[in-house]
């Protein structure tokens, strides 16, 4: 189970998890695991949005983690997707100020906010979880 959220057992068996170092290409292949899950699941229409969510969640872990390590879970709900990486940097994750134009980070956790239909985040011991869910459409 994952430190933050409790899942059935049920929502587990239909769920994919790894922790590893990224890179710069690490999303790229995120990416591609999300599609083909989201397509066995018969939830495609999900692709696009859930895709540049993980990919700004990845890339928050490349700029602001050190070492760069993190553990994804992709998870089917019944009614949709959840995405939550972890990581160990105690720093919480924010979205930029709505309206600051000079704003140096956080525009990323606006796009996903955008994105998806929940996001948030939840501390950890050690770092945090940054998830998002996009429910399917029936």
């Amino acid at each position: 189970m994952n430190h933050a959220t409790d899942h059935s057992p049920a929502e587990i068996a239909h769920s994919y998890r790894l922790g590893f170092t990224v890179g710069e290409h690490s999303a790229r292949h995120l990416r591609r695991i999300l599609r083909m899950f989201l397509a066995r699941w018969d939830m495609a229409e999900l692709t696009d949005a859930a895709e540049l969510a993980l990919t700004e969640l990845i890339a928050n872990v490349v700029r602001h983690v050190p070492g760069r390590r993190c553990t994804t879970l992709i998870l089917r709900r019944p009614d949709g997707l959840r995405v939550e990486v972890t990581d160990g940097c105690p720093r919480p994750a924010r979205p930029a100020q709505r309206g600051d134009a000079l704003a140096e980070g956080g525009r990323g956790l606006l796009l996903v906010e955008a994105l998806a239909d929940r996001w948030g985040t939840v501390e950890v011991p050690g770092g945090k979880t940054v998830w998002f869910e996009c429910d399917a459409k029936p």
